[in-house]
């Protein structure tokens, strides 16, 4: 069974309190596209990470808002703006990455939250039972483009009712295996 693998460029997500200090008082994120994941959005607004040695103008913030600021980069992001970036599920941001984030109100100083986010897949319970896997699997998964075929290791799987399929990728992994604007994976064992 194939599935659609996605490019995750580099993004924050970010809470209302820091939304507030990043763009001003009662401020609401204006969507500009809808994403793959339902409920999930691309929005017009767009922040500068600043890191150690340098920064990263115009990254997207994606909605809605979110529990805790998270700042997710490719490790080549990281490395060129001198944070050193775990790369972790989302949400697992204990004693990663510090940076700044700045936006056209305010900064925000973030002393952990940066990470590089794990190649994932984002499976329904129907789904899952369809590709043999469960909640929390790691697999592998093969992506066939033309003159880059590479089979991914340490996939892990996200099951829930609230996900559509498609397997997540940062910018790194998808420039290596040559990945064009739409691209399937395979489970392989």
């Amino acid at each position: 069974m194939n599935f659609l693998v996605e490019t995750s460029a580099r993004h924050v997500h970010v809470t209302e309190a820091d939304l507030e200090t990043l763009f001003g008082k009662d401020y609401q994120l204006t969507k500009k596209k809808d994403l793959s994941q339902p409920g999930q959005f691309a929005c017009e607004e767009r922040v500068t990470v600043v890191g150690p040695k340098k920064e990263l103008a115009g990254v997207s913030i994606l909605g809605p808002c979110r529990k805790a600021t998270q700042v997710e980069l490719s490790l080549t992001d990281a490395r060129s703006i001198g944070i050193a970036a775990p790369i972790r599920e989302s949400g697992d941001t204990a004693g990663s990455g510090a940076c700044k984030l700045v936006g056209p109100c305010g900064e925000v100083e973030l002393t952990e939250g940066v990470i590089a986010a794990k190649r994932h897949i984002h499976a329904t319970v129907a789904d899952a039972e369809k590709l043999g896997v469960s909640n929390g699997d790691i697999v592998s998964v093969k992506i066939d483009t033309d003159g880059r075929s590479l089979v991914f290791g340490d996939v892990v799987v996200r099951v829930s009712d609230s996900y559509a399929l498609a397997m997540h990728i940062d910018t790194d992994e998808s420039n290596a295996a040559g990945c064009g604007r739409e691209v399937y994976g395979e489970i392989v064992k």
